[in-house]
């Protein structure tokens, strides 16, 4: 009879000799890079294919367009995160690290669409290199004081819900978040950074890089987003 796999069933990497945790910590952000790399050569081919622009046509249609994208999103997002943590092949691990990937690139079109036309393609560098130096410098931060902020977790959850039903309002009410919601979600996302970063070596087996570069892939594309979000408001 088979069983499902249980991350916190073996020691997490924190407990491992320091050869096993440096291997982890290495193939990790390696598998971050390549997430990011995928996702922007993905993105890059829907823009110049002009899927970019059908899709702001499609979400302009309706006011609930945006609530199926966000729906079909999270539900993408949960079968991927669960393949990723899956104990069964590497193929499904990756296959589930490949699916986020894509769904992060489709969802990121409209906004990327809205920058290019509005404001130019240059504010999209601007905010990778400032989301880029940001992470490095929260990375850092994590692994120099060697601190668990784990203990971030509780509070991120609630804000989840918290966020989700304000984005939600916004959609149904018509009314825009505005300048202030980036720049507290800008804090949220690096918040996020900061747990995840300590919570692959809390709460992840050595072996399990793929779900962990995952877990981070989905904070750095958040600060992404909202940093975007805070360049593209200047104009």
């Amino acid at each position: 009879m088979s069983t499902s796999f249980n991350p916190y069933a073996v020691r997490p990497v924190a407990e491992a000799p320091l050869e096993t945790r440096t291997d982890f910590v290495r193939k990790t952000y390696t598998h971050l890079a390549g997430a990011i790399g995928v996702f922007a050569v993905i993105e890059t081919f829907l823009i110049k294919a002009g899927f970019g622009l059908a899709t702001l046509r499609m979400l302009d249609a309706s006011s609930y367009s945006w609530l199926a994208v966000m729906a079909g999103f999270m539900i993408i997002s949960s079968i991927a995160n669960k393949m990723a943590l899956s104990g069964a092949s590497k193929t499904t691990q990756y296959l589930g690290l490949g699916i986020y990937t894509v769904a992060w690139a489709v969802l990121f079109l409209p906004i990327i669409s809205v920058a290019m036309v509005k404001v130019g393609p240059a504010v999209i560098g601007q905010a990778a290199v400032v989301t880029g130096a940001m992470v490095l410098g929260l990375t850092a931060i994590a692994f120099t004081t060697k601190k668990d902020f784990t203990f971030l977790g509780g509070a991120l959850k609630i804000g989840s819900f918290i966020v989700l039903g304000l984005i939600v309002a916004s959609i149904l009410m018509g009314f825009s978040l505005g300048i202030w919601f980036c720049g507290a979600m800008v804090l949220f996302a690096s918040a996020s950074i900061l747990y995840n970063t300590s919570s692959i070596m809390y709460h992840y087996a050595p072996g399990q890089h793929v779900a962990a570069s995952l877990s981070l892939f989905s904070s750095v594309a958040l600060l992404f987003w909202y940093v975007l979000r805070l360049f593209m408001s200047r104009d």
